[in-house]
């Protein structure tokens, strides 16, 4: 398996450029681990272009999480060029980046998905929580629109503790989602492929704290992965059809990965898609592929191939 030179690609100026850069350089040992020619580089939006072209690379490893690497905007550029790539297309990524659009979406084409209403910045004043709290049963969940590892993401349990936890959010986005609280598992279901496309084990997420949060999702020892989820037949079949359908709406090509709610009476909710899923040594894919043998450098081929063949 040949994909001549790669050029693995992360950091840059996002809220998410640390965690970038530990995915990117776990994908580098991987690929080099299988002997691949490949070579990070950090991403500088203003020099990339060129940069690639300096390389003389075949293909390159989007690891770059949030803005630029999950908006479009580094696929835009890249299909200008004509480079290959991982993830998905450019519409693909900036409606799965942008928690509004993709809740737009998933309401449109009847995937199940909690409750929600978003708040623009212009828009919020000193009712808005009241208006929320009417609206909404506590505990609410506040989410800025477009971060990602649980940036600017809060759960709200005391009527109290609302205003700020908009303005924090604010602080990440001029918009913000506010989502029903789902009392349930959290789960997590990585689905790959272009065409036809399928899923690696359900992952089920238990944290020491309660809460998948920032710490919880990066910290060693801090979450713990149950693969596969003990789930009986039917609610597997159910939450692999939702993610699929959602994957499939928002035409995602390689690996992404879905995060559900499954409720108490196991209904599960489709809450946001990630199209640059983190690859660290904590990270939810490379477990999913580990359980049913698939090793993370072969991991790492996998990705690069559906970009060859999209």
């Amino acid at each position: 398996m040949n994909f001549g030179k790669i050029i693995v690609l992360m950091g840059g100026p996002s809220s998410e450029a640390e965690i970038s850069r530990l995915t990117g350089n776990a994908i580098l040992k991987a690929l080099k681990s299988k002997g691949h020619n490949a070579e990070g580089m950090e991403f500088v939006p203003a020099t990339m272009i060129e940069d690639i072209k300096r390389s003389g690379c075949d293909i390159v490893f989007n690891a770059v999480h949030g803005k630029y690497g999950e908006d479009g905007r580094i696929a835009a550029a890249l299909e200008m060029i004509d480079m290959p790539y991982t993830s998905s297309g450019v519409l693909s990524s900036a409606v799965t980046m942008d928690k509004v659009a993709t809740k737009h979406l998933f309401r449109s084409a009847g995937i199940s998905t909690p409750k929600s209403r978003f708040l623009h910045k212009r828009d919020a004043d000193s009712n808005s929580a009241a208006q929320i709290i009417a609206e909404f049963s506590l505990p609410v969940v506040v989410k800025a629109a477009s971060q990602g590892s649980s940036i600017g993401v809060e759960i709200v349990e005391k009527a109290d503790d609302l205003e700020a936890a908009l303005k924090n959010s604010f602080k990440y986005d001029d918009v913000i989602l506010i989502e029903e609280f789902i009392k349930g598992r959290e789960l997590s279901i990585p689905v790959y492929g272009n065409e036809e496309k399928k899923t690696l084990p359900i992952i089920e997420i238990t944290t020491n704290s309660g809460r998948y949060d920032y710490k919880s999702k990066y910290t060693k020892g801090e979450s713990h992965h149950i693969i596969p989820a003990p789930l009986d037949d039917e609610v597997t079949k159910r939450v692999q059809k939702l993610c699929i359908d959602a994957c499939t709406v928002a035409d995602c090509k390689g690996m992404v990965r879905v995060d559900v709610m499954l409720s108490e009476d196991n209904v599960p909710y489709a809450l946001e898609i990630n199209s640059v899923p983190g690859m660290t040594e904590t990270s939810l894919v490379p477990d999913a592929a580990q359980s049913v043998g698939i090793g993370f450098g072969t991991l790492c081929e996998m990705i690069l191939q559906m970009a060859v063949e999209k």
